[in-house]
């Protein structure tokens, strides 16, 4: 991509991204565990699933729209729950949900953001807000996480229960990533190369885990902020503890981070709304499976009873339509959400679900399917979907 393009896909606003952001911060939002073999795979079985479209079929008008929960998305496409928005630009949870109520989609809060859920319900009192949780070895976060969610209307809760541990992401680690930055000459010289972030950054103050605690104003402990960068999650979590959430929340559960069909089925038996087939995009278990092949099996075990969403790899239209060929109930996107974010703030952000949104409604056109029902077993190749 040339210096002063516009970008016309999620790989050139990718590479947007890279040239605004300081490597470190860009790593981050980028990087992947280990060898990210993960992260490839996830790329690697979306373009091995091949499609068959249908042909002389009336798609003057292309309907792209999905019920979800009782609720009308104008996408089948949700802002899948991203930490740290706010070191992308200040900012930036507000911007990514107001974007997202924009195109007529969830916009998923991440325990790990950078605003207040309140402050992200006053913004947008008609948005559809979700609300995802990591637990904590503290249980009074959680308690309090439900209590304000509850109180300022969150709709549907999404636990998020692939992270025991973080991923080794060894980016981060080289670039000695951490919060509050330790300035060094290398760090010094990388910020001096993106004075626009800089300068932001300066202005707002380096971002802070401001919902970990309840009350505004109240001192963050550093071990709080500590545990929730590294990912120290309660390792004790497990279905009964799930229980437990299921009966103290009132509105909808979404378990997050799905791989395996018997799980799938355990979280219909623990009465869960709904799953995310996710490898939390590569950036977790490193040769995990991909979620697009992952996913037939897991639509298998739950046979229709809740919703199977999928996050992880998506970067394409096209993408939206092999996951729902397979069975998906939507998608839930997360990188490239960041790159136009990095890129050109809230409007980079718009332009990037627009973009998908256009991709998504050429797509159906080609494939001969006026709405997103006519996708239904369109796949023709999709890797081992072997269980």
């Amino acid at each position: 991509m040339k210096w002063g393009q516009e970008p016309l896909n999620i790989g050139e606003w990718r590479t947007l991204a890279r040239r605004r952001l300081p490597k470190f911060v860009f790593d981050y939002v980028d990087g992947a565990a280990e060898d990210g073999l993960t992260l490839r795979a996830n790329r690697q079985a979306f373009e091995a699933t091949q499609l068959k479209p249908r042909v002389l079929r009336d798609t003057s008008a292309i309907d792209t729209s999905v019920c979800v929960f009782g609720r009308n998305w104008r996408l089948p496409i949700g802002v899948a729950p991203m930490g740290l928005n706010g070191l992308v630009r200040p900012g930036g949870d507000l911007a990514l949900a107001r974007a997202a109520a924009a195109a007529g989609i969830p916009f998923v809060l991440s325990t790990a953001s950078n605003e207040r859920l309140e402050r992200v319900r006053q913004d947008l009192p008609d948005a559809e807000l979700w609300l995802q949780l990591y637990v904590m070895q503290d249980p009074s976060i959680t308690d309090q996480l439900l209590r304000r969610a509850k109180a300022n209307r969150f709709d549907t809760l999404v636990l998020t229960v692939d992270v025991p541990v973080s991923g080794l992401r060894e980016q981060d680690l080289r670039n000695g990533f951490r919060l509050p930055f330790r300035l060094t000459p290398k760090l010094l010289a990388d910020l001096v190369c993106h004075p626009g972030w800089s300068l932001r950054q300066a202005v707002a103050g380096q971002p802070k885990f401001v919902n970990l605690v309840e009350e505004v104003g109240r001192a963050l402990s550093a071990q709080a902020q500590a545990a929730l960068l590294a990912r120290a999650m309660d390792r004790g979590l497990n279905w009964a503890r799930l229980d437990q959430i299921r009966q103290s929340w009132p509105g909808k559960l979404v378990v997050k981070g799905v791989l395996h069909p018997e799980d799938a089925s355990l979280a219909v038996k623990a009465g869960v709304d709904g799953i995310v087939v996710s490898n939390h995009g590569g950036r977790q278990l490193d040769g995990g499976v991909s979620s697009i092949n992952a996913l037939p099996a897991l639509v298998r075990a739950v046979s229709g009873c809740i919703p199977v969403f999928l996050d992880s790899g998506v970067r394409r239209g096209v993408d939206v339509i092999k996951a729902m060929s397979l069975g998906a109930t939507s998608v839930f996107v997360g990188r490239p959400l960041l790159y136009g974010l990095a890129a050109q703030g809230e409007d980079g952000a718009r332009r990037v679900l627009s973009t998908l949104g256009e991709e998504l409604q050429r797509a159906m056109t080609l494939m001969g399917a006026a709405d997103l029902h006519d996708v239904d077993g369109a796949t023709a190749h999709a890797g081992n979907f072997q269980s």
